[in-house]
């Protein structure tokens, strides 16, 4: 559904469609009339996104990291930053808050997850700028949450209800540098921001983690048990987690879960419900086909996203910002 720049005011506020699309009709012609613009129907559009849990914003004169921080800062978000988050995906600053959304190769696919929802520090709204669009691919898939634990319980009710009490653990390998080729290549001091060893043994400690050092210098860390379904405001219960990502896309895990994953109480979680769970959400997925110049907010409660693979000479460059509700 696509709403223009000068019909704000006739949004529904209706869960039915996704995403929201709302198109620059012409009337929006510099940055600062769009800060205007934007500031102006925050509250409009934060009541949309809490509806249908992404939107699009299409040819507004967002053109580089600088002007797209300027148009995420009119809806007043408290930030949250790339250093202070648990994320193990190595990106590069491009301002104080705005960043690279993945380093990883283009033909790796990054699969369907809630902002890092594997650890226990993780925002609430992402927005996402398409600086330059791939030649092919490079889709920003997308797709709700409360659909997902929808379509779950409906054929897995116990097993669901059984996520829902225990949670989740994760386990994961931080290198000891930076490996850029890899979707979770962050080394454990830039995870952790710690600089040594027993920094980072404090850090995990105060997290509730568990933790081995490996001959290589690499730290292997396993989560205390983490929500993998929440219920928001208004009783919608929504699938948050990074189970789909962790399954699919991180080293080992397809062939046997159990190295990366399990319920909270320790027990395992079967490769038949990991499984049930990605056909459900591959088949209400939503692919962003990016055009340059895009900017999309993402509810990090309401949605999860992803990547697709891409190829071609143009540089696919999608920068992220984070926030707070």
């Amino acid at each position: 559904m696509s709403y223009i720049a000068e019909t704000i005011a006739d949004l529904n506020y209706d869960e039915s469609h996704f995403p929201t699309v709302i198109v620059n009709d012409g009337s929006v012609q510099t940055l600062a009339q769009a800060q205007q613009w934007a500031a102006g129907n925050a509250a409009s559009l934060k009541r949309e996104l809490s509806c249908t849990g992404a939107i699009l914003f299409r040819g507004f004169p967002v053109t580089d990291a600088e002007s797209f921080d300027t148009f995420f800062s009119a809806f007043d978000y408290p930030n949250f930053t790339y250093k202070e988050s648990l994320s193990n995906a190595v990106r590069i600053n491009h301002t104080e808050y705005v960043f690279t959304a993945n380093e990883a190769p283009k033909e790796v696919e990054i699969y369907l997850h809630n902002e890092m929802a594997q650890t226990p520090v993780y925002p609430s709204i992402i927005s996402l700028f398409c600086e330059n669009s791939a030649d092919e691919g490079g889709a920003t898939v997308i797709c709700r949450s409360d659909v997902i634990y929808d379509e779950l319980y409906k054929v897995e009710p116990a097993l669901t209800e059984k996520l829902a009490t225990t949670g989740v653990k994760y386990t994961t390998l931080m290198p000891q540098e930076d490996s850029p080729g890899s979707g979770q290549g962050r080394s454990w001091r830039g995870t952790l921001s710690v600089e040594n060893a027993d920094q980072a043994e404090d850090k995990l400690r105060s997290l509730g983690y568990s933790w081995q050092w490996n001959e290589d210098g690499s730290l292997t860390a396993q989560t205390k048990a983490l929500p993998a379904i929440k219920t928001l405001d208004g009783g919608r219960k929504v699938f948050f987690n990074q189970l789909i990502a962790a399954y699919r896309g991180w080293q080992g895990v397809k062939e046997n879960p159990n190295t990366a994953l399990c319920f909270g109480d320790d027990s395992a979680l079967t490769q038949h419900f990991l499984d049930t769970m990605v056909t459900i959400s591959d088949k209400f997925s939503y692919d962003l086909l990016w055009q340059d110049g895009d900017v999309a907010i993402v509810d990090n409660n309401l949605a999860m996203h992803g990547r697709r693979p891409y190829s071609g000479d143009r540089k696919r460059k999608v920068l992220v910002v984070l926030g707070r509700e």
